[in-house]
């Protein structure tokens, strides 16, 4: 039986045929200097525009590249909940479709991992830890109303953590199959159920500092903002009235 790879890199991607090639050739690119080995799959779920055509016609030239499409929009949580269940990589990674966090970054959670962290995520949030930054600076409105929609966060599922929504986090494989088989959540809330649900099972969740690239053409809306707090209250009912599965799936 072949080995399974050192590294999984999962991309969900939702019509992003503007973007998804730069993407995986700056993936590529990234991989191809690691002494690791490693898969790359693209989940595309319901893309109506020319995402898995740009992804297959990609497959020749990447080494370990492939696609997993859905005639169905699941929304990303459920897209990263499969595609994690579904590669075989002893460290499983999702990130953004437009790049906005570039996969070097990893090279910031490899040293974690190799001490046997188990959960390791990016924060472009300051307060989280020192060097966490963004390309361009959110106005200070916005900081004061993502700031206090993290406090509710905090207080009801994942507390101390500023940024629970950065779209790169990575996970062992005993953490994800942990994890990932009880997630529930489809839509953006997702991230904070694989956090809440990391910490009651009793990961140590450690944090790195990312450099994000803000995407001007970003699909959350106010509608999906507000959700994410809907999806945030019935996460917190799960929690409390032991719709989870707190004992590990596997011990070492």
């Amino acid at each position: 039986m072949e080995d399974k790879p050192y590294l999984s890199v999962i991309v969900p991607a939702y019509n992003e045929e503007k973007t998804i090639g730069k993407t995986l050739l700056a993936v590529d690119q990234y991989l191809q200097k690691q002494p690791f080995t490693y898969e790359i799959l693209v989940v595309s779920g319901g893309s109506t525009d020319k995402t898995p055509q740009i992804v297959t016609s990609f497959q020749n030239s990447i080494k370990n590249l492939r696609l997993l499409h859905r005639q169905e929009n699941n929304g990303k949580g459920g897209a990263v909940r499969e595609a994690m269940l579904a590669v075989n990589g002893k460290i499983r990674l999702f990130m953004d479709a437009d790049n906005a966090t570039t996969l070097d970054h990893f090279d910031k959670m490899k040293p974690y991992f190799d001490q046997g962290a188990d959960v390791v995520i990016g924060s472009r949030d300051s307060k989280d830890v020192k060097g966490a930054k963004q390309a361009v600076a959110q106005s200070f409105l916005k900081r004061q109303i993502g700031n206090a929609g993290n406090l509710l966060i905090q207080i009801f599922a994942v507390w101390g953590v500023w940024d629970t929504q950065c779209g790169f986090k990575a996970f062992s494989e005993r953490a994800v199959n942990d994890i990932f088989s009880q997630c529930r959540i489809n839509r953006w809330g997702f991230d904070i159920e694989v956090l809440a649900l990391a910490r009651r099972l009793g990961y140590k969740v450690v944090i790195v500092p990312v450099y994000w690239i803000n995407n001007p053409d970003s699909r959350v809306t106010l509608s999906g903002y507000l959700n994410t707090f809907k999806e945030l209250f019935q996460i917190w009912w799960w929690l409390i009235t032991g719709k989870y599965n707190f004992k590990k799936i596997n011990i070492r």
